[in-house]
C-alpha cells in the first residue's frame, strides 16, 4: 500500500521534512517514488509547499496519508474532512491500562 507521509531532514534541533509519496512498508528516509513537497515547522507561520496537484493524483491512485498529512492537508484545505486524532501508546503502558480496569 502506498502512503504519504513526512521524512525529517535537516540539522540536528532544525527539523524541516520532506513530503514523501513511498510504500508503507519501507523506511522514510530510503527510496520514495515521489517528493510532493516539503514543511518547515520553525518559521511563523510554518512554511507550507506543498504540490497540490500531484497530492491530488496519488490520493485519487488510493495512497493513504499519515495522520499528521493529513491534518496539514485539512489545514491547508486540500482536501476536505475532519481531521485524526493521533494516539500512541505504548505497549508497556497499555498493559498497565489493562491491569487497572
Amino acid at each position: 500500500m502506498l502512503t504519504i507521509r513526512l521524512s525529517r531532514v535537516g540539522k540536528k534541533k532544525q527539523p524541516s521534512y520532506r513530503l514523501l509519496v513511498s510504500e508503507k512498508t519501507k523506511d522514510p528516509w530510503g527510496k520514495y517514488l515521489e517528493n510532493l513537497g516539503h514543511f518547515d515547522p520553525l518559521v511563523e507561520p510554518p512554511a507550507v509547499n506543498f504540490k497540490t496537484d500531484r497530492i491530488q493524483h496519488w490520493l485519487s491512485k488510493g495512497a493513504q496519508a499519515s495522520d499528521t498529512v493529513w491534518n496539514l492537508f485539512v489545514d491547508q484545505k486540500i482536501v476536505t474532512g475532519e481531521k485524526r486524532k493521533k494516539q500512541s501508546v505504548s505497549k508497556r503502558r497499555r498493559e498497565k491500562l489493562t491491569k487497572k480496569v
